[in-house]
């Protein structure tokens, strides 16, 4: 129950992240990420949070900002994790919030986040690198800049995707490629591409379908394993995937934070559907919960960082594609 003789400050903040290069998807082209941070301090200590609003959602900064100001009594108040699942559906503003009070629990306890959770310590994981939207040829360049990193993930979902895994898998011929189509095929297309994926080794399609459009899936018999991204938010939205996809892709920004990813990694595992952990593009900040959710996932996919101009000090540390162990001062 809410301890009401708490007074917590929040502050809840936009922050425009630049990117490294031109990000491109299916859905267009942008150069800048825009991120919420909430800090709710309490006994002078503060926790962390950070979330990216996604307009596939129906998310706008400003509305997270207001939905996340919608709860400041609560928040002040001492709301706890659990209570704020019943306050907050799933989404980016529950996830900043979710993370800022796991944060806050961390160091005003001493103890870490997976402690407290009584999980295993994550450690070290190599996580794939994006190459986003080109044509062939520039993603074909851009595989050759990357082709030391062991795992890539491709941005597709409009016309030449066949030319464009093809390029890839040349220039990075020792590269192992998953694939990402934010929901930009149709049943034809995937199975026209299926035999090109197979070839190149591809060995994972995100979302090839769009989310309303998916039970095309359920009777269609692929030689590659298909992951639901769009298609899956929280508990509520895994008993039909297992029909139709073999992993799930686990978002801390779609879950709406932690709390509901850790219950996600439970459920999935009754399901048998498999693993990958993934993110919006964001800083440090937002990627050292998810690290959590790397000993349960088989593909990880956790690079925001390696896509900005900057990133947060202090951050993780990226050794190429191994992302290390996200340093207490900055989450957890």
């Amino acid at each position: 129950m809410t301890n009401f003789s708490k007074r917590r400050q929040l502050d809840a903040r936009l922050e425009n992240w630049q990117f490294e290069n031109a990000f491109t998807i299916s859905r267009g082209t942008r150069t800048t990420t825009e991120v919420i941070v909430v800090a709710i301090t309490e006994d002078e200590i503060t926790g962390r949070g950070e979330c990216v609003p996604y307009s596939r959602y129906g998310e706008s900064p400003s509305l997270t900002l207001q939905t996340i100001e919608s709860i400041r009594a609560d928040i002040t108040a001492g709301i706890t994790v659990t209570e704020l699942q019943e306050l907050l559906p799933a989404g980016a503003a529950r996830n900043a919030v979710d993370c800022a009070l796991w944060d806050l629990s961390a160091k005003k306890s001493g103890k870490s986040v997976w402690e407290i959770l009584g999980i295993n310590q994550p450690g070290p994981c190599t996580t794939a690198y994006t190459l986003s939207l080109d044509t062939p040829e520039a993603m074909g360049r851009a595989a050759l800049e990357a082709s030391h990193r062991p795992l890539l993930k491709l941005k597709l979902g409009t016309d030449g995707d066949a030319d464009r895994v093809k390029s890839v898998r040349r220039y990075a011929p020792n590269s192992r490629i998953i694939i990402d189509a934010n929901e930009g095929w149709t049943s034809d297309t995937l199975e026209a591409l299926a035999p090109i994926l197979v070839a190149a080794r591809v060995e994972l399609v995100e979302q090839p379908l769009p989310a309303g459009e998916d039970d095309a899936l359920t009777d269609m018999n692929l030689p590659i394993a298909i992951c639901a991204d769009e298609s899956c938010h929280d508990c509520s939205t895994l008993s039909t995937l297992p029909m139709r996809y073999d992993y799930i892709n686990i978002k801390l920004d779609k879950t709406g934070g932690l709390s509901e990813a850790i219950a996600m990694t439970k459920l999935a595992k009754t399901l048998k559907l498999k693993i990958m952990v993934g993110c919006m593009v964001g800083t440090s900040l937002a990627m050292a919960p998810a690290h959590l959710i790397t000993q349960f996932a088989t593909f990880i996919d956790l690079d925001g960082p390696l896509l900005l101009a900057n990133d947060r000090t202090p951050g993780i540390v990226y050794n190429g594609s191994e992302m290390q162990t996200p340093p207490s001062e900055l989450w957890g």
